[in-house]
């Protein structure tokens, strides 16, 4: 797993040019539902009208301020305008726009899915493939040890084919190994053998303090495998939703997976049944919160089918435990329904909080893709400023009726009444790099999908065409020292950041304010964090100074040193504590390496 280190801070000034007409900006909080209606059939209903809903929030009717419906339409291909060309040594995480106004995502898990469902579900993919409407725009990811982009979006169903394809796609998970369900090995405990010893030998009241301190140490490995495959696959569903965060519309997110448990709860029949406790809910309520504000709406898939018990076995139902105590077949039922409960629990949940649906207990994945793909692009916007104006942390449940309830109704349940300076807080309490949630850490990582949450433009360039044999000030090294070795040639890094994603606060003397840091990494071409460099802004600008903001952007420069030799990659970043958004890129040093150096820094990229 990727680990960051800590981050240098230092204090830097803003670079503002050019005044310009005064921009007016408001904190209304608005609130977006997309709710998808269909019939008994899972048919979609179209041409309602704003009258058709009832929208409700804390069981209080709410003012509908703007509906829009979206339909789904086969089309025999779907454009995306080219981004813009831009300057030798200028890069930009502005990702192309689609033209399709509703995006699909296949998300393969091979983190929480046993190896042996793993094909199963790609096998149902290629199906649904072969039959895709012309003009169904898809992108590929992949989740192991971290996120992977296999196949950005495209129309093309061969294209898509040759990434479900690819050699090595299925893996067994290295926190999960082939169970049916997750969180052990089957069950039966991987204690079984041992167990069946002591019976089949009289040795039980001998050995039945070896056995509970076995049992033991298997339940707290398989809790610390079950927080750490938690961990990591929050962080991926985070990387993709401030990945998906620019693109306008809804964004179907079909994961399939095994999935995980979002809370661990003590074992009573273990010596200790408290120290495997474990809780991902904090984590879980930013995430889907982070989804539900860049129109993700999740649709988890259970790849592994309709399951049956694997103490059903023939190689599970006959041993010396279940001859010396019969209760050992039901205990171990009991343990496996618990498990399976508690995976289709975070299943239900995600897709609950988020708008989706989950699709669990069905063989059918292909029948399941093509109803997200057809029926979560055939859906409605409606947006509302809530009557409720006491933004106290609070949880909040939305309702949305249609008359007589004829219709079956998908949409996110509910969000949190996060006050500004309470999220703020938090976002600087998570801001710390030893945080395991810390919002860059994801963002930052080698080979990321770039986020897109803080559009901005990046100047790379040399600084100089001669080698160095020390860092340029404020650079130090990655986890490892001994991997960063002179000589060094120094790079300018230059920042323009969009302001209208950044969130500036008014202050009691009328100054804008705002936190926000900028960091460049230098990964080797194996990934490892070889250098790092950053600044942290504290923004508290006079209007004059705001206001000239929108016409050359938010811009910094940096300098970061890179090994004259090898492959290297650059990762640039940006997050805006205070709004928890983040911006990041990713560049090949091979691409400025060759470029005209600049001495002094650099000029800003327009």
């Amino acid at each position: 797993m990727f680990r960051s280190a800590p981050i240098l801070l230092l204090r830097a000034t803003l670079i503002a040019q050019g005044p310009q007409p005064p921009t007016i900006r408001t904190n209304t909080q608005l609130v977006i539902v997309d709710v998808t209606v269909t019939d008994a059939h899972q048919n979609p209903i179209h041409n309602l009208k704003a009258s058709d809903f009832v929208l409700l929030e804390d069981n209080v009717a709410q003012n509908i301020k703007s509906f829009d419906e979206h339909a789904y339409i086969a089309q025999p291909a779907a454009s995306t305008q080219p981004p813009p060309a831009l300057p030798p040594g200028v890069f930009t995480n502005l990702a192309p726009v689609v033209a399709n106004n509703t995006l699909n995502i296949l998300l393969l898990d091979t983190l929480n899915t046993p190896m042996q469902d793993q094909q199963y579900a790609r096998n149902q993919i290629r199906q649904y493939l072969k039959n895709a409407p012309a003009g169904t725009r898809i992108a590929i990811f992949g989740l192991g040890a971290r996120l992977y982009l296999l196949q950005g979006f495209t129309s093309n169903p061969e294209v898509l084919k040759a990434a479900i394809d690819q050699k090595n796609a299925a893996k067994t998970s290295p926190l999960l190994g082939d169970d049916t369900v997750g969180g052990g090995n089957g069950s039966v405990s991987t204690y079984k053998q041992f167990e069946d010893f002591a019976y089949a030998n009289d040795l039980e009241d001998v050995l039945a303090l070896q056995l509970q301190n076995l049992q033991q140490f298997e339940a707290d490995r398989q809790s610390t495998q079950n927080q750490l495959r938690a961990s990591i696959t929050l962080n991926a569903l985070n990387q993709l939703a401030r990945y998906l965060s620019a693109m306008q519309g809804r964004k179907n997110l079909i994961w399939f997976s095994g999935s995980f448990p979002i809370n661990i709860l003590p074992d009573g029949s273990l010596l200790r049944p408290f120290s495997v406790m474990a809780s991902a809910e904090d984590e879980f309520r930013q995430t889907t919160n982070l989804l539900a504000r860049s129109q993700v709406a999740v649709y988890p898939v259970d790849s592994r089918g309709v399951i049956t018990s694997p103490t059903l076995n023939a190689s599970n139902t006959i041993n010396a435990r279940i001859v010396h105590d019969p209760r050992t077949f039901g205990n171990d039922e009991n343990k496996f329904y618990d498990r399976l409960a508690d995976d289709h629990s975070t299943m239900l949940r995600m897709a609950e909080q988020t708008g989706g649906r989950a699709f669990i207990n069905t063989n059918d994945l292909n029948k399941a893709v093509a109803d997200v793909v057809e029926n979560g692009a055939s859906y409605y916007t409606l947006t509302y400023t809530p009557a409720n104006a006491a933004w106290d942390g609070a949880y909040r449940k939305i309702e949305v009726r249609t008359p007589q309830g004829r219709y079956k109704l998908s949409y996110r349940r509910g969000y949190f009444a996060d006050a500004a300076d309470a999220q703020a807080s938090r976002n600087i309490a998570a801001a710390q790099p030893e945080n395991t949630f810390y919002p860059m850490r994801a963002a930052m990582m080698h080979g990321a999908p770039e986020a897109t949450q803080i559009i901005f433009r990046a100047r790379v360039v040399p600084a100089s065409a001669t080698t160095e044999d020390t860092l340029a000030p404020g650079v130090a090294a990655g986890s490892d020292p001994s991997k960063l070795q002179p000589p060094y040639r120094r790079y300018n890094v230059v920042f323009a950041a969009d302001p209208r994603n950044i969130r500036f606060t008014p202050s009691a003397s009328g100054n804008q304010t705002a936190q926000v840091q900028f960091v460049t990494y230098v990964y080797s071409s194996d990934g490892q964090l070889i250098a790092r460099a950053g600044n942290e802004v504290h923004a508290d600008l006079p209007p004059a100074s705001y206001t000239a903001l929108f016409h050359g952007g938010l811009r910094i420069a940096q300098q970061i040193s890179v090994p004259d030799k090898g492959n290297y990659y650059l990762r640039v970043g940006i997050h805006d504590i205070d709004g928890d958004h983040a911006g990041a890129l990713e560049l090949p040093i091979a691409a400025v390496r060759n470029l005209p150096p600049e001495p002094t820094k650099a000029a800003p990229p327009q």
